[in-house]
């Protein structure tokens, strides 16, 4: 797929996902009755607008893709408007304030469950051994044909997705694996599976097949979930591996990478761009409710102290934080944009 598709579509997923995330913070502003001044998809200068005259919102369309707001009296400033948002009781605000990502986690659900509907489902049961070029190893290891695998290390697996994660970020030294084999439940200690790198990361691979699971209502329901929470996770587990430093930058995409990415999917067919519209949608709503100034999660977190010591932030050192939190977050976006353009040449 050529550069200008791979563009539009990206925009196109990009402009959707802000969409409905800014439109979580709309419909809840509007419903707790919140003076809204304006509704922006994208940032900068505004490339179509129009204004309410019924209720004197602005909502505009603007240059740069990669974001949008809500704008509400009140929000950063102090306001003697009656609807301001900082005169809204606190749990309202933070209704307001959540709203959008968990639409975006919402929307990812959803997504998962339409994928989970159409393809088959893997359980935890191995097949056969010798999937991909892989060395099988497990199988040395004591891992056997019909095993049911339950626990990679510890950690407790339901669908295939899970095993394959948990392989692939414990599995790069020896692991102990826990088994139903013949209705007994067993631990295989120290099994070995075969190694992967890539950004110099080294990675367990699964070297067997797993059986695949008949449909129900409900098992397609418990497997999106299950994936759906899964993504959440590994969004959190690859926060904290970068700060610990398994994980490098390099491993990191800003809308570049994210946008190649999309363009892979796209050429790979429906399924596969919905599942990565799926992952960006539940990654955006998890970002967000990070507890860092100026995304949602730390306005979540002034509101949750203000709920519990009654006492309120002053608005002006509440935007300071923000002002500071966003020079921060841009700063960093800046780094990953440079790394993602010399990939993008190099690569």
């Amino acid at each position: 797929m050529g550069p200008i598709p791979t563009i539009l579509i990206a925009i196109l997923v990009f402009g959707f996902l802000i969409f409905i995330h800014e439109f979580g913070h709309y419909i809840f502003a509007r419903i707790f009755k919140v003076t809204i001044k304006e509704f922006s998809i994208g940032m900068g200068p505004k490339i179509l607008k129009y204004t309410s005259e019924k209720t004197g919102i602005c909502y505009a369309i603007s240059a740069v893709p990669l974001g949008g707001y809500v704008a509400m009296a009140g929000e950063d400033e102090e306001s003697d408007d009656p609807n301001a948002f900082n005169k809204k009781p606190a749990w309202q605000r933070l209704i307001i304030t959540v709203a959008g990502a968990t639409i975006n986690i919402i929307a990812g659900f959803i997504a998962m469950i339409i994928i989970t509907a159409v393809i088959d489902i893997g359980g935890t049961t191995v097949h056969s051994f010798g999937y991909g070029d892989y060395e099988v190893s497990s199988e040395q290891s004591g891992l056997m044909a019909g095993d049911t695998i339950i626990r990679v290390d510890g950690k407790r697996v339901r669908i295939a997705d899970e095993l394959s994660y948990e392989i692939m970020r414990r599995g790069h030294e020896p692991i102990d694996i826990t088994v139903i084999r013949d209705g007994e439940e067993i631990t295989l200690r120290d099994v070995v599976f075969p190694t992967d790198s890539e950004a110099g990361q080294t990675f367990g691979m699964m070297d067997f097949y797993i059986l695949a699971v008949d449909k129900t209502f409900g098992n397609t329901l418990g497997y999106a979930f299950s994936k759906s929470a899964l993504i959440v996770r590994m969004c959190w587990e690859s926060i904290f591996d970068l700060i610990t430093g398994r994980y490098s930058l390099g491993a990191v995409s800003g809308p570049v990478g994210i946008s190649e990415a999309i363009g892979d999917a796209a050429k790979a067919g429906t399924l596969q761009l919905l599942n990565i519209v799926a992952l960006i949608s539940i990654n955006l709503g998890v970002m967000n409710l990070m507890p860092i100034p100026a995304l949602d999660g730390g306005r979540m977190i002034t509101t949750l102290a203000e709920m519990i010591t009654r006492k309120k932030i002053p608005a002006k050192i509440e935007a300071t934080i923000n002002a500071v939190g966003l020079a921060i977050l841009l700063g960093f976006s800046v780094i990953i944009l440079i790394k993602d353009v010399i990939m993008l040449f190099i690569g």
